[in-house]
C-alpha cells in the first residue's frame, strides 16, 4: 500500500509557528499571497498537522515525521510526484528518498514522473533525472532488481516513446525498469501499453459512482497478465479549479477499499497523501485528524490478510461538511465550485460510521435534533440530515456509554468562504 506524495505541501513551508506560518498567512486566507487567490476564497481549505519551529534541517526532520505517520497507518511506501528536476519540489523529492531510508529501509518510494509537468523534457533529460532518484536505496524495486517507475498521465506520450525511454534507462544508466503507467484513461490505453508494462494503474474517481468499477479494473488487468495498482480515494474539492466531487461522507473511501479487496488488487495507493489544492489528502490534518487514515487502516488490513479484522473496541467516526453545499459565502468570492459532471449527486448529510463489538444504540445530534437507531455489531454507516450547530454522536449499550465524540467543527449557514470538504473526527482519536 502506497500514498501519492505531493512535494508542494510538506508539514511546514517556512519552519515558523503554525499560527503565523506560510500556510496560515497565505494559503488559508482569502486574501493571502497578495490576493491572487481571492476569486476562489484562498488556495487551500485544510493543512497538514504542523509543529513549533525546529532546529537543524527542518525539511528532513519533517519528512521523517511523515514517513513515520505513514508507517503507523499501515502504508508500505510513498509514490513521489516528480514535478521538476530542479526547484524546491525536486529538493523535497530527494530528501524524501533519504528520509525513508533513515527511518526504515523497508519503507519504499515509488518514482512517478508527472507528465503534466515534465512532458516537454526530452527522453535523455527525463532519464537522467529518474536515474538520480532510482540510485537511492529507498527507491521501490522488485525482487529481481527492476526499478518501479509509474508515470502520472502516461498517455501524454505514446507507448513507443516510453519503450524508447525504457531502453534509454538501460543503455545510458544501467537501470532496468518495471513500468507501471498511471493513466487518466487506462481502458483506452491498456492494449497499446501492455507489451512494455509490468502493471497498470489509474488516477481514479472521487465519488461513489465513479469508484463502483474498482474491482472490475483489477480483474481486467489480471486477465491481461498485469499487476493492478488500484486507487483508494477519500474526496476531492478544488477551489482554484471551481469543481468538487460528492464523496458521500466516507462512502467513497469505503467503496474504494471494498473494490480493491474483492478485485484482489496486488498493490493499492491513495491519491493523495497531501495534495491540499485538490482536497484529496489523507495525511493527519487540521480538519480530519487521523480519521481517514484510521478507517483506511482497517480496510487495508483486511485486504492484506484476507480477513476482516476483529473489532476489539467500540468506535464511532463522524463526518460532515461545515456548511450546506449550496450555501453562499460571506466573502466576495466570485468563483464558486460546481459539482463535477457525471458524478454522484451532491448531498447535505452527517454520517456516523460505527465499529462495534456488539449491537448498540447510536444517537447523532445535529444542532437541536437527535437521531437514534439500533446499529449491528461490526461495521455500519448511517446518515442523517445536515443542520446548523454542533454535531455529536453517542453509542450506548445496556444503558452505558460505549463511545462518544463531539465534532470540533460547528455547522454554519453563513460560511466565510465555500468549503466542500468533509471534516472528520472519531471517538477513538478525536480531531483537535
Amino acid at each position: 500500500m502506497f500514498a501519492h506524495y505531493f512535494p508542494p505541501y510538506p508539514l511546514s513551508l517556512d519552519n515558523k509557528d503554525p499560527a503565523v506560518d506560510y500556510y496560515e498567512r497565505n494559503y488559508l486566507k482569502p486574501l493571502g499571497e497578495n490576493g491572487v487567490h481571492a476569486a476562489y476564497g484562498g488556495l487551500l481549505r485544510d493543512r497538514p498537522f504542523s509543529r513549533m519551529p525546529l532546529l537543524g534541517d527542518y525539511q528532513a526532520l519533517d519528512l521523517e515525521t511523515e514517513v513515520r505517520q505513514a508507517k503507523t497507518a499501515g502504508l508500505d511506501g510513498f509514490i513521489v510526484d516528480v514535478l521538476s528536476l530542479t526547484s524546491a519540489n525536486w529538493t523535497r523529492s530527494v530528501k524524501l528518498m533519504e528520509a525513508a531510508q533513515r527511518v526504515d529501509p523497508t519503507f519504499k518510494v515509488m518514482i512517478e514522473p508527472d507528465m503534466t509537468a515534465l512532458q516537454n523534457l526530452d527522453p535523455s533529460t527525463l532519464a537522467a533525472g529518474m536515474a538520480k532518484l532510482a540510485s537511492y536505496p529507498s527507491a521501490m524495486k522488485l525482487d529481481d532488481g527492476r526499478v518501479v517507475i509509474s508515470p502520472f498521465k502516461a498517455e501524454a506520450k505514446t507507448a513507443q516513446w516510453w519503450a524508447d525511454w525504457i531502453a534509454l534507462m538501460k543503455s545510458q544508466h544501467g537501470i532496468t525498469v518495471a513500468f507501471v503507467p498511471t493513466f487518466l484513461n487506462w481502458q483506452a490505453n491498456a492494449t497499446a501499453f501492455a507489451p512494455i508494462s509490468y502493471g497498470f494503474s489509474m488516477w481514479g474517481g472521487r465519488n461513489p459512482q465513479s469508484v463502483a468499477g474498482t474491482a472490475s479494473n483489477a480483474i481486467k488487468a489480471d486477465s491481461m497478465g498485469k499487476l493492478w495498482l488500484g486507487p483508494v480515494a477519500v474526496q476531492d474539492e478544488r477551489p482554484n479549479q471551481g469543481i468538487f466531487d460528492e464523496a458521500g461522507n466516507t462512502e467513497t473511501l469505503r467503496k474504494s477499499w471494498e473494490g480493491t479487496i474483492s478485485g484482489d488488487a496486488e498493490w493499492a495507493f491513495v491519491p493523495t497523501w497531501n495534495d491540499y489544492s485538490e482536497g484529496t489528502a489523507i495525511n493527519p490534518s487540521r480538519y480530519h485528524g487521523w480519521s481517514y487514515l484510521d478507517i483506511s487502516a482497517y480496510y487495508s488490513t483486511w485486504w492484506k490478510t484476507g480477513a476482516a479484522p476483529k473489532i476489539v473496541r467500540d468506535g464511532v467516526y463522524l463526518t460532515h461538511r461545515k456548511h450546506a453545499w449550496q450555501a453562499k459565502p460571506t466573502f466576495a468570492q466570485t468563483k464558486l465550485m460546481s459539482l463535477r459532471a457525471y458524478t454522484t449527486p451532491a448531498r447535505d448529510t452527517v454520517e456516523a460510521l460505527t465499529f462495534l463489538t456488539a449491537p448498540a444504540q447510536v444517537s447523532v445530534t445535529v444542532g437541536g435534533t437527535v437521531h437514534t437507531w439500533d446499529a449491528p455489531a461490526g461495521v455500519s454507516a448511517r446518515t442523517v440530515p445536515l443542520g446548523t450547530g454542533t454535531v455529536s454522536a453517542r453509542v450506548t449499550r445496556a444503558g452505558q456509554t460505549a463511545a462518544q465524540v463531539t465534532s470540533p467543527f460547528a455547522v454554519t449557514g453563513t460560511p466565510e468562504v465555500q468549503d466542500l470538504q468533509y471534516v472528520a473526527t472519531s471517538s477513538l482519536r478525536p480531531t483537535s
